[in-house]
């Protein structure tokens, strides 16, 4: 996987569970009824002692070496070199669904059409400098967009503000939480 290559960071911190992600890509990409290029997955798990629901939204990641492409036996889906995102040529696909079998993401969706459709990353907004339509519109902020370089700094960081967030408010637990929260 090459630095320069495209993705989506969402932090799970963040997200509040409110679909924007999906309502924004159906209307962006004219996804009709039944498939979902993004699906805000609920998880609920137990932190000490306590149970929480937690947000998950999920699309296509754009493997570095895709499942997917490599049952593909049309040759439909396809990798970009300069970007990395995943495509899928709607002419070539037979509707086999080998894809949805080997994506460990279930990040190929089945159309009325009977052939696989999946996130693009918005290749119309972002091959022009754009960002894609879920991050744009994510209310909480919780959605970023960027090279897995740029991607990868800014976990760092916020990651590392967090942490000393806990830090501080072991040593002084008077500091509000929210300070150190990005």
């Amino acid at each position: 996987m090459h630095n320069h290559h495209k993705a989506i960071f969402v932090d799970t911190f963040r997200c509040v569970g409110c679909h924007a992600c999906e309502t924004a890509c159906k209307a962006e990409n004219g996804v009709p009824p039944g498939p979902k290029w993004i699906q805000v997955m609920e998880v609920e798990s137990k932190v000490a002692g306590e149970w929480k629901i937690h947000w998950k939204p999920m699309a296509c990641m754009h493997c570095g070496s895709p499942a997917c492409m490599k049952v593909c036996p049309t040759k439909a889906i396809s990798k970009r070199e300069e970007d990395g995102i995943v495509l899928v040529n709607k002419d070539l696909c037979i509707g086999c669904v080998e894809c949805f079998r080997a994506c460990p993401f279930g990040a190929p969706q089945i159309g009325e059409d009977l052939r696989m459709q999946k996130c693009t990353l918005c290749i119309h907004r972002t091959s022009t400098g754009g960002i894609p339509a879920c991050v744009q519109n994510c209310p909480s902020e919780a959605m970023y967009y960027g090279t897995l370089q740029e991607l990868s700094k800014l976990i760092r960081k916020k990651y590392t503000v967090r942490s000393m967030g806990r830090i501080a408010a072991v040593v002084n637990p008077t500091l509000r939480r929210d300070f150190f929260m990005p």
